[in-house]
């Protein structure tokens, strides 16, 4: 399964232009250089003892973290900050930024305090000022509005997303119906289904597929980046059996890092009685990987950081895993670890499934400054 996610991320590489020669880690700053690890593979139960703590019964009881890895930032996230963070050493606040250019408050909250200004519409730019287009794509509207006002726009769009819009145009051009599987009020769906919303018909579970309706067009299946994989095999099963062959990308479109990450927190379940995963509520690939976490047997919570952790969740639990998801920046979990540590669960290994050195090119309104 490794072996096929990494030549998944180098199809997807290709597909997307961009390069994997290079680390942009600086901002994540892993700590990983002074934390014992484990490459994926089947270990201890969360039973089994390591340095041990000892318990007011009595007893020495391990209480240990396992870390999974990959977490955090993806390559789209880290690309779509960056830009952000150019522009406004470059050009100097005010930049526009249409949407949450990623789904964690953390990453919001600081670049308003660098001069970045959030807007729920491109109707909120005033004119000739720079807009920048968030990591979850638009609709082909937007940037004809955009246009039309006079705003200079700069695409933080992630390549994986905008591989998926080049798929839905390419099929409902060619005379398919388009069953895009997603959550029909994200933001990444809005802006797919925007492509050719009049051949397209957002399908969020099995049941809606077995409710679509084709009149007599062949189904082409394209899928939201950050989704469970599982739960995307049973809605495309669920095509399958109703409309039969169905016309499929050559590679899928669940992001590698959503991927990763997913296998990770698996992995972290066969130990872990609870898994932490952080994230904000809004972000969809966290809010996956607290579902993948359950259904895999542990007790899973989502929390936005160290000053939400709930001290009575981790009653009962020797083992916990933590994780983040792909638009949480790696502060945030080494202040988790800290907190942890306090509260004695102090033994940390970092378990790994996957490694990733992904970078995408950066869009050339920023890529010389």
């Amino acid at each position: 399964m490794r072996a096929c996610n990494q030549r998944h991320a180098d199809q997807q590489a290709r597909r997307s232009g961009r390069s994997c020669e290079a680390d942009r880690g600086a901002r994540s700053r892993r700590f990983r250089a002074r934390l014992p690890s484990r490459t994926a593979g089947h270990g201890p139960r969360g039973g089994q003892r390591a340095s041990g703590t000892e318990t007011p019964g009595g007893g020495d009881v391990s209480r240990r973290v396992l870390l999974a890895a990959p977490r955090s930032f993806c390559a789209g996230v880290d690309r779509a900050i960056e830009i952000v963070e150019r522009l406004l050493a470059e050009h100097g606040p005010p930049i526009y930024v249409r949407h949450q250019i990623v789904h964690n408050d953390h990453v919001v909250r600081r670049l308003e305090q660098m001069g970045a200004v959030f807007v729920d519409s491109e109707d909120e730019v005033p004119s000739g000022e720079i807009c920048v287009l968030s990591a979850h794509g638009v609709a082909p509207a937007v940037r004809e509005n955009c246009e039309r006002r006079g705003l200079r726009v700069v695409d933080a769009v992630c390549p994986l997303v905008s591989k998926v819009h080049a798929e839905a145009r390419r099929y409902a051009d060619t005379g398919h119906l388009v069953a895009l599987v997603g959550h029909a009020d994200h933001v990444e769906v809005i802006g797919t289904r925007g492509e050719r919303p009049d051949s397209t018909v957002v399908i969020e579970s099995p049941e809606d597929a077995e409710k679509l309706e084709s009149d007599g067009r062949p189904v082409a299946v394209v899928t939201q980046t950050t989704l469970s994989l599982d739960d995307v095999q049973a809605t495309v099963d669920a095509l399958e059996g109703r409309f039969g062959t169905l016309r499929r990308p050559a590679a899928d479109d669940i992001c590698y890092a959503t991927q990763n990450r997913q296998d990770a927190v698996k992995r972290l379940a066969e130990e872990a009685t609870l898994i932490l995963v952080i994230g904000s509520e809004t972000s969809s690939n966290a809010q996956r990987l607290v579902e993948v976490a359950r259904n895999a047997g542990a007790a899973a919570e989502l929390i936005g950081g160290d000053d939400e952790l709930d001290v009575a969740v981790l009653d009962g639990h020797t083992t916990i895993g933590l994780t983040a998801g792909a638009s949480t920046p790696e502060e945030l979990v080494e202040a988790t670890v800290s907190r942890l540590a306090e509260l004695g669960w102090g033994d940390l290994e970092e378990i790994t499934v996957a490694r990733e050195n992904v970078q995408f090119r950066l869009p050339r309104e920023v890529a010389a400054s």
